[in-house]
């Protein structure tokens, strides 16, 4: 034990070759201001090893459920199958007998990569529960079989029929991570084809350009500090979504669009977040493109935390994100 734990770094090191790349090692303890809770999941190491495709569908389907029976109990909500537009979906009502807000509707696009479903209930069933409001969660077709733009595709078909029964500025689009980013690429094919922009928007760690990936994709993996973490190689981002579409692509890659008139936007992300930098950039975009958009950065702790119901931090970004939506939609 002595061995091993002498074997591990216990210095800073930072070396610079002549383009500026650095090798470092670090030594970064646990944030002092974190909850007990969350300084419990920063010690846990991922052991996460290569899936198959249809491996990590089976698992992430099976977390999925334990995850979204676990904020149910918490978050007590009525869910339903059902079909909009064309798209199945998943349709999340709160348990009113009279539901509080029944002109709005908050459109949930999961996270996921773009390749399973690890959001529709989790994502959907604390903000029915909070706001007080109907979530329409779209499972929209996933990559590599239905690459870019079959999820945008999916996603404005449901909101051109949720048209049809809510005003635009009733409506709240949003998601995390594969969610974040698919929010923000069908705000721009909306403003494409003159449809009327939703409310508000919720970018939930995510980012806008598929062309190169940001700084802090370099330094933390899906779980932080802990776990594989590939080698930056300059390729394209999720070329299984990217697909045939140039990288730089104003719908799949927002930050190369016209952004101006967004809807006014909330972007959360957290300091171990491999898209940290992403969110960040596409934030700055909004602000020089005039637009409404606030940030909240959550300190030390992972990609999409806030997937872990147990967290106090958890129940903080629920409250930013329904506080917001709820704000935006009374207007």
């Amino acid at each position: 034990m002595l061995r091993a734990q002498q074997s591990v770094p216990q210095t800073n090191t930072s070396t610079l070759d002549t383009d500026g790349t650095a090798h470092i090692t670090r030594v970064i303890p646990v944030p002092p201001s974190l909850s007990q809770e969350a300084k419990a999941v920063l010690r846990r190491a991922d052991r996460g090893g290569e899936e198959t495709l249809a491996q990590r569908r089976a698992g992430t389907d099976a977390w999925q459920a334990r995850a979204g029976e676990a904020s149910r109990k918490m978050y007590p909500v009525n869910i339903k199958d059902a079909t909009i537009g064309g798209v199945p979906v998943r349709d999340v009502t709160p348990l009113d007998a009279t539901p509080q807000h029944p002109d709005r509707v908050l459109l949930n696009v999961h996270g996921g990569g773009f390749s399973v479903d690890s959001g529709s209930l989790t994502e959907s069933i604390p903000m029915a529960n909070l706001t007080h409001t109907r979530v329409v969660s779209v499972l929209y077709r996933l990559a590599p079989e239905h690459p870019f733009p079959a999820a945008v595709d999916d996603t404005v078909a449901v909101y051109r029929e949720l048209l049809k029964t809510y005003k635009p500025a009733h409506i709240a689009l949003y998601g995390t991570s594969a969610g974040a980013i698919l929010s923000a690429e069908v705000a721009v094919r909306l403003k494409q084809l003159g449809l009327p922009l939703p409310g508000a928007l919720g970018v939930f760690s995510g980012m806008g350009d598929f062309s190169q990936a940001g700084d802090s994709e370099a330094m933390y993996g899906l779980s932080g500090l802990t776990g594989a973490l590939p080698l930056p190689d300059g390729k394209p981002i999720l070329p299984e979504y990217i697909g045939s579409t140039d990288p730089k692509d104003p719908v799949l890659s927002p930050l190369y669009s016209d952004l101006r008139g967004m809807p006014p936007a909330l972007f959360i992300t957290s300091g171990r977040d491999l898209l940290l930098s992403g969110t960040t950039i596409l934030h700055r975009a909004f602000l020089r493109s005039g637009d409404d958009a606030r940030l909240v950065v959550f300190e030390g702790l992972p990609h999409a935390f806030w997937n872990d119901v147990s967290l106090p931090e958890t129940k903080e970004a629920y409250g930013l994100m329904a506080n917001f939506f709820a704000q935006q939609l009374s207007r």
